[in-house]
């Protein structure tokens, strides 16, 4: 429970350092050898679901085997507060709290200031669609959106698997979330060598997404925000998302905040609709980033307190 804390503790105080020797960095390179080795455009369908398959598990393991070689080595030095404190910061390199922060204070920042055009050029290192166009509450929304579903990709699934398995279970998921970012998806270079990563990544997230939904609404009500609302908009709209979990986070998000999130987006320039979720019962602001970040951060400390009696209760009585 004391690593969960730390690695909270850690990104908070220094968030995700830039570094080629970032574990996801090299989960990420790790991932594109495979990918370099085993992908040949020529293969038949089938073919190139196993070989992606393939790439998928082989990823894992070797994450899995990775980290956990990490923390044996630590446990060498026979010190409990070494092994904590490298349990720690490997775990703080898989949750990314302050990262979504900063990315949301600086476009809300831009848009607060009237600079719609670096608020659409930030908006686009966060998100794969179409931003040179994007108005002010575009902007919002899509800030919003990936602040919403990233409460589980980037935070509270790591952590739960951290609390189920330890740091190594932790480091695998980010492994499978990376993947998914990365070849997971419906194109027709990895529509079938990315399928597998792609469900993998739907499997790992199903229960996590669940749990975040619920606590967003927890959330809400200790922020003040309309948890009433965001319990009637998750139990509607959340199967209304393209993904199997994305939903449960972005509905809940908007039914707290009284905003539609969905809606017209273009990717390369085609239009990509995707069904609203949530009413338009205030306008999309940059104050709705806002929201969402506080209601990221006390969803998270929402979480570690969960830990935390799941801990005590399994330890029988004891927190450490």
């Amino acid at each position: 429970m004391n690593t969960a804390i730390l690695a909270f503790a850690i990104d908070c105080a220094i968030g995700d350092p830039r570094s080629s020797f970032h574990p996801v960095v090299l989960i990420g390179k790790l991932i594109s050898l495979f990918e370099a080795f085993l992908y040949r455009e020529d293969d038949s369908d089938n073919v190139k679901f196993c070989k992606g398959a393939v790439l998928m598990l082989c990823v894992l393991i070797i994450s899995y085997c990775a980290a956990d070689g990490i923390m044996y080595l630590a446990a060498l030095a026979h010190n409990e507060y070494v092994t904590w404190a490298v349990g720690a910061l490997l775990l703080s390199f898989t949750i990314s709290p302050r990262t979504l922060s900063e990315a949301g204070h600086e476009i809300r920042a831009y848009l607060l200031a009237g600079d719609l055009e670096n608020a659409r050029f930030k908006v686009g290192w966060i998100v794969g669609r179409d931003t040179e166009n994007l108005t002010v509450g575009e902007v919002t929304r899509a800030t919003v959106e990936t602040i919403s579903e990233n409460i589980v990709d980037g935070i509270v699934s790591p952590l739960f698997f951290f609390m189920l398995g330890g740091v190594p279970l932790a480091v695998m998921y980010r492994a499978a979330n990376t993947m998914d970012s990365m070849i997971g998806y419906k194109n027709d270079k990895y529509m079938f060598f990315g399928r597998a990563a792609a469900r993998a990544d739907d499997v790992w997230n199903y229960v996590p997404a669940r749990i975040t939904g619920v606590l967003l609404i927890f959330a809400a009500f200790i922020l003040h925000m309309d948890y009433r609302n965001a319990w009637r908009i998750m139990c509607r709209d959340a199967n209304k998302h393209p993904s199997p979990n994305g939903g449960y986070t972005e509905s809940t998000v908007a039914g707290a905040l009284g905003i539609q999130l969905g809606g017209l987006n273009y990717y390369f320039g085609k239009p990509s609709f995707r069904t609203c979720m949530g009413d338009p019962v205030h306008e999309l602001g940059p104050q709705h980033i806002l929201q969402a970040i506080r209601l990221m951060y006390t969803t998270t400390i929402l979480f570690l307190l969960v830990m935390a009696v799941v801990h005590y209760w399994y330890t029988g009585g004891r927190f450490l």
